[in-house]
């Protein structure tokens, strides 16, 4: 009787490397059922581990790629299967028949674009590049549009900026990565969302909660790791046109070339204009900023016998141009808005391999240099920033495979000048200031069969924010095969920056106070989740349910409550929290319909005005679905998304009314070629009256800030993707 081996694998990434996922089952002419202590080695690596109950497993990609599988299971033939790194997000069905020789293999794989990590013990959300092509993804802050953990918002009605949102906390409460590098940081993170491709990324990991020690100790909220696609898995050449009916126009390019044997190069380049003077309320000023944006990343990727290593420099300048229509560069008229920024960043990372199975040393380093300078009115901005970082990372493994160890050092160093006008020009706000942060981490692991878990802590001395302990746990348990609990906490903290973290609130006549003397923010973090796999009719699906609680000890607020005329910048001692319970379900309804609904309550406070109050502008609710269709043939796709916001509180008593938006798309593929078309708000939500005190906007009362829904209708765009691989 011939017996047959299925084999499923889904592959994600991890670290540096990359991680395969799957699942074995043995298959007869009865039955299909997982396997369980199935033998499953890398043999380039020499990494081996067992499959679970369930049948599931998870090896780490080692230096060596491409590489080969060996499955070997009681009663079954053996088989090999060779894997390279841009295996990873396949999903393989493979097929043995017993006998004297192996026949045809045949594969099948398709993209998987979302998914919450069965094997990992943190909570890690992966979106991929399938993801990315579900929404008009031109950049970072519209990569999560179909994704129902991070909120997107503006910032003010005169930049346009967008800032991102997790566990009910602004982003600089999240760490941001770069493939493990920080990213987004400082002058940076007011408006860098906007201006990186999103076309460029391979994948984003979304950590929820205190995250892994060896990625430092800023992580209150969690970690998004931006994965960049590596040159020695891009296509020869990557096109990206984008057209939309506001008068906004993208160019993507990259391409990847080997060089030799061992040298791989990769090239990306970007450019954006937004040239529609648009003005849909007739307020008389612009719905959106005009902006000129051009980015350039080249990197070089090597790969020897027992060192890898990645460079790269990226380097971007972004123009932005708004305010009342009468103001133009010739005849600067009414109230302007300008903003110029320059970035040059220089980045590497090298790994060192040891003769035993998974020893490495891996080095981390960048250069980054950043300056700005803009006008809100009559306020003036300037910032100047440098900064360095270099972590170093050991990590091998102690008694056997279920015992992992790392541990390493890091240092960070800042220069940072910044400056802010206040609204009528008298006096001016910011500090000068350098930092030095060097800090030393270690991190355990345990994998066993059912339960895993991950406990750390880093201790790191800065000169301005003194000695700082961050311990951290993870624990993940596998209820049933089907049924996992994980459970986390731990200490985070950062130095505010007011001025930097702000920038969007000079877009007003508010007067800034500030004491100087800052003090570090403090959090404790602990969450819960639990992710329940199913299926039903032959298809599959999940449903996780997760909170998380975050308490914090010396946050430093914008009060817009207390004074009228004034954002009072202060450190609360304990009298802030967050906390936000977020249940998802998604579902194959129809062979290539998928389903995910979403909904996410959050409870943010802070000592406002005296009063513990709910933080201004953040919805307390937000109900989420998105839709998507593939034709049998994959030529078509279709994605509907829709989300529903609460009502929000607004400073002084306020409240903005619930809304909604509705965004959908259809895609068109042939083999090198996709033609995409969609449009967004297509109910046409509008917040009418964007500005307070847009009549008199030199006045005292004058306010672009308080924005909580769009400011522009309906949209429609147009675009193609071209690939020659």
């Amino acid at each position: 009787m011939k017996i047959n081996l299925f084999i499923a694998a889904l592959f994600w990434s991890a670290l540096a490397f990359g991680q395969i996922r799957g699942v074995v089952q043995g298959a007869d002419s009865v039955q299909t059922k997982p396997l369980k202590n199935v033998k499953i080695t890398l043999l380039g690596a020499g990494t081996t581990v067992f499959s679970n109950e369930d049948g599931t497993f998870e090896i780490l990609l080692g230096k060596q790629n491409p590489d080969t599988l060996l499955f070997v299971a009681k009663g079954y033939r053996p088989d090999r299967l060779v894997v390279t790194r841009s295996d990873r997000f396949l999903a393989l069905n493979v097929v043995l028949i017993s006998g004297q020789l192996v026949q045809d293999i045949v594969v099948n794989g398709q993209k998987q674009p979302h998914g919450i990590s069965k094997m990992k013990t943190l909570h890690v959300e992966e979106l991929t590049s399938a993801e990315f092509r579900k929404a008009a993804c031109c950049n970072l802050s519209e990569s999560f549009e179909t994704n129902a953990t991070i909120d997107v918002s503006m910032s003010d009605a005169i930049s346009g900026a967008k800032k991102i949102q997790m566990l009910g906390l602004d982003a600089v409460y999240t760490q941001l990565q770069f493939e493990n590098i920080p990213f987004l940081r400082g002058l940076e993170s007011a408006h860098g969302m906007s201006v990186i491709p999103g076309t460029w990324l391979e994948s984003i990991q979304i950590t929820k909660g205190t995250g892994s020690v060896v990625n430092g100790y800023e992580s209150m909220a969690g970690l998004v790791n931006f994965e960049f696609k590596k040159p020695q898995e891009m296509p020869r050449l990557g096109i990206n046109a984008y057209q939309n009916r506001f008068g906004r126009t993208e160019l993507n390019l990259q391409g990847g070339q080997q060089l030799n044997e061992r040298w791989h190069m990769g090239l990306f380049a970007s450019g954006a204009t937004i040239y529609g003077n648009i003005d849909h309320n007739q307020d008389g000023f612009r719905d959106q900023a005009l902006s000129n944006t051009f980015n350039l990343l080249q990197r070089f990727s090597y790969q020897g016998p027992r060192m890898e290593a990645q460079l790269g420099v990226q380097a971007y300048s972004d123009n932005k141009f708004g305010g009342q229509t009468t103001y133009t560069r010739v005849q600067p008229i009414g109230y302007g808005m300008e903003l110029a920024s320059e970035h040059l960043s220089l980045f590497s990372k090298t790994g060192f391999f040891g003769k035993k199975p998974a020893q490495s040393l891996g080095i981390i380093a960048q250069l980054k240099f950043q300056n700005m300078s803009g006008l809100y009115g009559l306020r003036t901005f300037m910032g100047t920033e440098r900064r360095a970082y270099l972590n170093a990372i050991y990590d091998d493994i102690i008694v056997s495979a279920d015992h992992k160890i790392k541990a390493g050092a890091s240092f960070q160093y800042l220069s940072l000048s910044q400056w802010a006008g206040q609204p009528f020009g008298t006096q001016v706000v910011g500090s000068e200031r350098i930092e030095w942060v060097p800090g030393v981490f270690a991190e355990y692991a345990y994998s066993g069969n059912r339960l895993s878990a991950v406990v750390g802590a880093r201790f790191d001395q800065h000169n301005l924010a003194g000695a700082q302990f961050s311990p951290r746990a993870h624990l993940k348990y596998a209820i049933s095969p089907q049924l996992d609990l994980r459970l986390t906490g731990g200490r985070a903290w950062r130095l505010p920056n007011f001025v930097a973290d702000n920038l969007s609130l000079l877009a007003s006549s508010k007067t800034w106070i500030a004491d100087q003397a800052l003090l570090p923010e403090i959090s404790w973090n602990v969450g819960a989740s639990l992710v329940q796999g199913f299926s039903f009719k032959k298809r599959k699906g999940s449903l996780s349910l997760d909170a998380y609680h975050t308490r914090f000890s010396q946050q430093l607020v914008a009060d817009r409550d207390t004074l009228s005329g004034a954002v009072v910048f202060k450190n609360l001692q304990n009298n802030s929290l967050a906390t936000v319970i977020q249940a998802e379900f998604s579902y194959a309804v129809l062979k290539g319909l998928d389903l995910r609904l979403a909904y996410k309550f959050q409870d943010v406070r802070a000592l406002f005005d005296g009063t513990l109050q709910t933080q201004v502008l953040l919805p307390r609710q937000r109900l989420f679905a998105n839709m998507a269709y593939q034709t049998r043939n994959k030529r078509w796709n279709y994605d509907l998304t829709y989300s529903r916001y609460s009502a929000v509180r607004l400073p002084q008593g306020g409240q903005g009314s619930p809304w909604g938006l509705l965004n959908a798309q259809v895609t068109r593929n042939w083999k090198a070629l996709e033609l995409y078309a969609g449009g967004e708000n297509l109910l046409n939500v509008m917040q009418h009256h964007p500005i307070v005190g847009v009549q008199d906007p030199f006045g005292e009362n004058f306010d672009a800030t308080e924005i909580w829904s769009p400011i522009m209708g309906w949209n429609v765009y147009l675009g193609l993707r071209y690939t020659i691989k």
